[in-house]
């Protein structure tokens, strides 16, 4: 049985290792990238699929604002080739989807492919007024409003207001 929970501190490496294998190593090149380096993502937003131990599916959300009005930024999302097909992204979005709703989020932005992000509701024309801090194809660029107006307002950039990663120094500090 497949179970989707919150990500644990065990995952990072079998997540990172996934990513590499689904995204390649230029996924840290990428704009969304910008908006993740040296920050946690949303908490209670970290999700992980596992079966029997091993990791199958992993996906994120970071808090992002674009001229003060606040979302959230979702990515990467990535299943193991030997489980995709089966629904498992699927899931995993509509999973963080509902909790980001949930926890009172209104709206999700992400890059990613359009035909299949409009299934959960995602759509270009939210992204319109926005840019992200980077070069990005705009037929990418999707949003969806958890919460109808969410976005109204929105305009530029986006830029990354969660919460910072500690920095080693700091981890060394604190052990």
């Amino acid at each position: 049985m497949i179970t989707i929970r919150d990500e644990i501190a065990a995952d990072i490496p079998a997540r990172e290792a996934l990513l590499d294998r689904c995204l390649g190593e230029r996924r840290t090149a990428k704009s969304s990238e910008r908006l993740r380096e040296g920050r946690l993502p949303a908490e209670g937003l970290s999700l992980a699929a596992t079966h029997d131990g091993a990791l199958l599916a992993t996906v994120r959300l970071w808090h992002v604002e674009a001229g003060g009005v606040p979302a959230l930024l979702l990515g990467p999302l990535a299943v193991a080739p030997a489980s995709q097909g089966e629904g498992l992204g699927q899931a995993m979005m509509r999973e963080a989807l509902r909790r980001a709703a949930c926890l009172g989020h209104g709206a999700v932005i992400l890059v990613g492919d359009a035909p299949y992000y409009a299934r959960f509701g995602f759509d270009a024309a939210l992204t319109q007024s926005l840019a992200m801090p980077g070069p990005v194809e705009r037929e990418r660029f999707l949003a969806i409003e958890l919460r109808e107006g969410a976005l109204s307002g929105a305009r530029g950039i986006l830029t990354a207001t969660g919460a910072t990663a500690p920095t080693v120094e700091a981890a060394a500090r604190a052990a």
